[in-house]
């Protein structure tokens, strides 16, 4: 069942989000090569527990992590770990707080230092199609017509989209309903609705969208060994239109 939000509870999950979009602000400060993601993964926990939040990854089917730290072919669930980062580098940082008692949620990529042009436009067409479907989730569209926008625009680019994972709502809880893909039909899917809340967060791959999974039981990776980059906002549904929760 999708709950929908009133006005007054958006506002509340906006502080939420602005704050996941602070945490963000201070991992874009710290990202450059000889940098680990445990350190990263460390600084987000810290800032949570600061703000007297809590990080909801933490202890989530047996996950041990504040944040997802995903490097060059993890498309998404990877281990924070003490290997540096290297020159040319991508990073996806996905960071989850719970602040009185709603939750924020947001992903983004990273370049570490100089990245290759088709790194550099992986990362670029990712953000835009992040956009272009946040652009089109007005009260009364379908989600078809949000998805299809951003398969479009990612595959006359090149790009795979990854279709086994989803994105879904979010609220007092990290996962709610509604969960899709980010890919689809026009006109097709279930209607958008006032006081809907929800991510847009595609995952482009540089090759095939297909993946697998590690043992660990959480790592993504891409089936071809290629790169992979995401961008992530939670948003809500207005008569106004899409607000964008996380806004950095």
């Amino acid at each position: 069942m999708v709950t929908l939000k009133s006005a007054a509870e958006i506002e509340e999950m906006k502080i939420a989000g602005q704050f996941v979009a602070s945490c963000h602000k201070r991992v874009a400060e710290m990202i450059c090569p000889g940098i680990t993601t445990q350190e990263i993964n460390d600084e987000v926990e810290r800032l949570i527990v600061k703000a007297g939040g809590r990080a909801p990854t933490l202890g989530y089917n047996g996950y041990r992590y504040a944040t997802c730290t995903s490097v060059n072919d993890v498309i998404a669930h990877g281990f924070p770990n003490s290997k540096p980062l290297r020159q040319g580098d991508i990073v996806t940082v996905d960071i989850v707080a719970e602040l009185n008692g709603w939750v924020g949620d947001s992903a983004w990529s990273y370049a570490v230092g100089s990245v290759t042009e088709e790194a550099e436009k992986l990362m670029r067409v990712a953000k835009e199609c992040m956009y272009i479907g946040i652009e089109r989730a007005t009260v009364g569209s379908r989600i078809g017509d949000v998805v299809h926008a951003i398969q479009q625009h990612a595959e006359h680019n090149g790009f795979g989209v990854v279709r086994d994972l989803l994105a879904h709502g979010v609220g007092r809880s990290m996962h709610e309903e509604p969960n899709f893909p980010h890919v689809g039909s026009p006109g097709k899917g279930f209607r958008l609705k006032e006081g809907m809340v929800f991510t847009i967060e595609p995952m482009l791959n540089t090759g095939t969208y297909r993946m697998t999974i590690d043992d660990d039981g959480w790592t993504a990776r891409t089936a071809d060994g290629k790169l992979s980059a995401q961008y992530e906002h939670t948003i809500a549904i207005t008569k106004a239109g899409p607000v964008i929760l996380t806004a950095q």
